[in-house]
């Protein structure tokens, strides 16, 4: 492994960092040697990643590149040194195990006499662009946001105008809302959709560490730190920083945000000198700050700082008229999405979706209508293909509320609301669905709702086809 810090010469009076010219490029840049083991990773491809260039230097790309592409037609295998650049799609697997789509490019390295010394390759992350080609919307202006309501009419006014600008925005709304297609939607519209779109829970992490992922921390800042970190700030440098559940933030974490809003400079945890960035902040919450400020536990000044922009997406149960247009623009989706030829609702069905109060929102709509078009076997979504929660609210019988308590699962809701006439199978199955769309989709919670294993519910998903 290297020792010394890497230096570009002749381009300038004087040497430059390698490192430091390369972090600045918004895209993902991998050095490799001949052999393919990694000399060096950028600060972008660290994000889409999720390995550091330490961890990742001198392992075999294979392991920290990791996509569909590695095991059997390794492209850079074809690359010569009198080879062209290629360019490739693929499927990019990051250290959280989730699917990143990506676009490849590698290009052999000379060295001065034309030999072939090593290889280049940039990642280039197309999430943001895929999630957007896929979702079909009515609103042309912002095709991935649905809606035709005064109040959503509004936000598409205003929208492309608070894109433009560096102004912090804070997006309020309840849960399942939509806060974060409305933040991504203005990353995408703005000066800064070239640079990364970063996203950080500020309620997913303890205090000391949520200091470090904000703002990164220097080697030997605590048991642990073994090497320097840059954090989410320095990494959206030129992008979107967007905090979601600010509420959530600790009192002491909400200083430093407040001196970073006002000065745009980092200080890392254990470090001494700042860094300067260039970030806009988008701020999301579904609760209510102003209550917050006046209970102590939400500093004042920084919401006026961050409420510079605000946007409030109205709950679903506001917004009667976006219904119809979400339920239509969620089973057409899905519908192709799992090869079902479902040509839309049945009458009594949309009547019982339209009357449901949804305290989950369009999160719980999408969540139903999934839940829906997975059991449909006909051409027409039913009644009885809707989750039992939606149709029979009320109907939990002596018989299942016993084997709830013994079982602490939903599995006694389910068979307090369904007959005998179900084989095992199929009763397992819908089951399985209905925990789910319980759960919205996390199958943790799910599996501790039907009194599984983890390990239990995914067997049992992938036996029923339902692991998507």
């Amino acid at each position: 492994m290297a020792t010394s810090i890497p230096r570009v010469d002749g381009l300038f009076g004087q040497s430059v960092a390698l490192a430091r010219l390369l972090d600045e490029i918004p895209l993902g840049i991998a050095l490799l040697d001949r052999d393919r083991r990694v000399v060096f990773l950028n600060r972008a491809l660290e994000a889409i990643t999720g390995r550091g260039r330490q961890e990742a230097e001198g392992i075999p790309c294979r392991h920290i590149i990791r996509n569909n592409l590695c095991p059997h037609n390794c492209p850079v295998l074809k690359l010569t040194a009198e080879s062209e650049a290629i360019s490739l799609d693929a499927n990019l697997i990051n250290r959280s195990r989730q699917r990143i789509p990506v676009r490849l490019t590698l290009a052999p390295i000379l060295d001065i006499s034309g030999n072939l010394t090593g290889y280049v390759e940039t990642v280039e992350d197309l999430q943001l662009l895929k999630e957007l080609d896929d979702r079909v919307a009515e609103d042309s202006r912002f095709p991935h946001i649905i809606g035709r309501c005064a109040q959503m009419e509004r936000i598409f006014q205003i929208l492309p105008v608070v894109a433009q600008t560096d102004s912090s925005v804070l997006i309020t709304g309840e849960t399942g809302t939509g806060k974060d297609l409305l933040a991504e939607a203005i990353h995408l519209a703005s000066n800064r959709a070239k640079g990364l779109f970063v996203k950080v829970n500020c309620g997913a992490l303890p205090e000391t560490l949520l200091e470090s992922e904000l703002f990164g921390h220097q080697k030997g800042a605590f048991t642990g730190a073994v090497e320097n970190k840059p954090g989410r700030f320095r990494l959206a440098h030129n992008g979107t920083l967007y905090l979601t559940e600010i509420g959530d933030l600790p009192l002491q974490l909400q200083v430093k945000l407040l001196t970073f809003l006002d000065d745009k400079v980092i200080y890392p945890l254990g470090g001494t000198k700042g860094t300067r960035v260039d970030v806009r902040v988008i701020a999301a919450t579904h609760r209510n700050l102003e209550q917050m400020v006046v209970d102590g536990r939400f500093r004042e000044d920084l919401l006026f700082r961050l409420n510079v922009v605000r946007l409030h997406i109205p709950p679903l149960r506001d917004r009667a008229d976006d219904i119809h247009l979400l339920l239509d623009h969620f089973i057409r989706t899905l519908a192709a999405k799992f090869n079902k030829k479902i040509e839309g609702l049945a009458e009594s069905t949309r009547t019982i979706l339209l009357g449901y109060h949804y305290p989950g929102n369009v999160r719980e709509l999408r969540n139903i209508v999934e839940y829906a078009v997975n059991i449909c076997d006909g051409n027409r979504i039913e009644a009885n293909h809707l989750p039992t929660y939606i149709v029979e609210p009320r109907a939990v019988e002596r018989t299942a509320d016993t084997v709830r308590a013994q079982s602490g699962s939903v599995i006694g809701d389910w068979l307090g609301n369904r007959s005998v006439d179900y084989n095992w199978q199929t009763a397992e199955r819908r089951m399985i669905m209905e925990a789910l769309v319980r759960a919205g989709g996390r199958r943790r919670e799910a599996a501790a709702l039907l009194g599984w294993g983890r390990s239990t519910l995914w067997r049992k998903m992938k036996h029923y086809g339902i692991n998507q």
